[in-house]
């Protein structure tokens, strides 16, 4: 069973590579419309689905656990989440393979970029150094089988968040002692 830092790294593999065969597809001549969607409308929603299930467990366990500077971290991680948003909605509303499309999906790479960079030198290792296995191996068994009942972003809600007020009301949540196992975050059950 993956822990959750592995799951979250496999992800960023995976958007690695569908971003390189975007870098493909585009250097064939003429552009392949269809072939540029296949590639497009998958990796777009796992952008978004991803952000979304790293914001329901990951961040809140981090900012419990981490000890490098998890509030730090994590206002970061949802202001790059926003940004990565942001270049999804910008590139769905323009037309797969025009110039604004690619342009929309320039500034998705960049801001996913930044983020998988600065997740993994901070937020993931911290996790890993700060966290028992047994709870990163739960939550990554909960963030698996989230992924693979969220293929697409249909029946979530996606929406920006403000970085300040996400931390703020985590912080006014009670929470569990640290040495308490139970994740205490419910079921994602129908989210």
């Amino acid at each position: 069973m993956a822990d959750i830092t592995m799951a979250i790294l496999a992800d960023h593999e995976w958007f690695r590579e569908q971003f390189a065969k975007l870098d493909e597809l585009q250097a064939q001549t003429p552009v392949n419309r269809g072939a540029l969607e296949r590639v497009w409308r998958p990796l777009a929603d796992k952008l978004d689905v991803h952000a979304y299930i790293e914001e329901k467990i990951f961040y809140p366990q981090l900012l419990t656990r981490g000890t490098d500077d998890p509030e730090g971290e994590t206002l970061d991680a949802i202001g790059d989440h926003n940004d990565i948003r942001d270049g999804v909605r910008d590139a769905n509303a323009a037309g797969v393979g025009t110039e604004q499309w690619w342009a929309a999906v320039g500034r998705t790479r960049v801001a996913n970029d930044d983020h998988m960079g600065e997740e993994e030198r901070e937020g993931l290792s911290d996790f890993r150094r700060n966290a028992p296995i047994g709870l990163r191996e739960a939550l990554g068994q909960q963030y698996s089988e989230f992924m693979r009942q969220h293929p697409t972003t249909k029946g979530l809600t996606i929406t920006d968040r403000d970085p300040q007020r996400y931390v703020e009301e985590f912080e006014a949540t009670p929470r569990s002692k640290p040495d308490d196992f139970s994740l205490r975050i419910g079921s994602l059950k129908g989210q």
